[in-house]
């Protein structure tokens, strides 16, 4: 499940959190406080793609389908 990261409206605490899909967002609840009136942030990304120009490696798509959206 992606980690998302939420600011409560009410205390202001930033917190993370497991959302299984884009509907159980709005069952998020602030961790400090316990105020439904949390809005999503944007947080920095968590990986980092190695390698020159940022390609994807030779084989790393073995596999993978052909409508993957990588070529």
């Amino acid at each position: 499940m992606p980690i998302h990261e939420f600011r409560c409206q009410d205390c202001k605490a930033l917190f993370e959190d497991t959302v299984a899909d884009s509907l159980a967002v709005d069952a998020v609840v602030c961790k400090k406080c316990g105020s439904g009136r949390v809005k999503g942030t944007i947080s920095a990304s968590s990986f980092k793609i190695a390698g020159s120009g940022g390609s994807i490696p030779q084989g790393a798509l073995s596999g993978c389908s052909t409508r993957s959206g990588f070529s």
